[in-house]
């Protein structure tokens, strides 16, 4: 399996998502500067990883969002690439329009950091296969503006197509309807929250980080 990393200026878990990456295939991942504008041939995964890109000027995920590798970007979606964009990474796919709602500022209005329990809402996707019938799992989380929203015609399409992939058990940011993960309608895109990279060696943070890779490997 061919993976990818895009690379942003204030990315700082692009060096977590690559060793995910290379624990979970065995190779490199690319790892693409968002300028180079190059999602190479043949790539199955796209990572967009955490951080504060563009120090989260204007709008956290909003100047990435318009960086030359959008266009790949949404290219490699068209043509059936999977893509999993965490914390930041789920901001800028918000931003870009490949999936729906937006991230804002935690409820609280505090930096949330910690091990978060979640609620797998459906193990039928390319990215929660492997978990089969494990119903919760706890992911590290670590944001400022995780609180996602949407209208409610869009959280009613969501739920009715399970195309809510998490949810967080005890709410940390204030998210309609405990939201922590979403993907795309034609679920080859995930976006979340929680850090599931963070999650794959025992020593930072669990390892139930792990299926989502694994699932990942045995979809593409």
């Amino acid at each position: 399996m061919k993976t990818a990393v895009i690379v942003f200026p204030g990315s700082n878990c692009d060096r977590d998502a690559e060793m995910a990456l290379r624990q979970a295939s065995g190779q490199d991942p690319a790892m693409v500067w968002h300028k180079d504008g190059t999602i190479p041939d043949g790539t199955d995964l796209v990572m967009v990883p955490g951080g504060f890109s563009y120090g989260d000027y204007l709008r956290c995920g909003a100047m990435a969002a318009n960086s030359p590798v959008i266009a790949q970007l949404h290219a490699h979606a068209e043509r059936g690439g999977y893509i999993l964009g965490v914390c930041n990474g789920f901001q800028i796919l918000c931003e870009t329009g490949l999936l729906p709602g937006a991230l804002m500022r935690n409820t609280s209005l505090n930096f949330v950091c910690k091990p978060q329990k979640l609620k797998i809402e459906t193990s039928n996707s390319a990215f929660t296969s492997a978990y089969g019938r494990t119903s919760e799992i706890s992911i590290p989380i670590a944001h400022h503006d995780g609180n996602y929203v949407a209208d409610e015609a869009t959280l009613d399409t969501l739920e009715g197509e399970g195309r809510v992939a998490f949810r967080y058990v005890g709410n940390p940011n204030g998210s309609a309807r405990d939201i922590a993960g979403v993907i795309s309608e034609n679920g080859r895109v995930l976006g979340m929250m929680p850090h599931p990279e963070r999650a794959i060696g025992g020593h930072e943070g669990g390892t139930d980080g792990v299926a989502m890779f694994e699932s990942l490997m045995t979809a593409a």
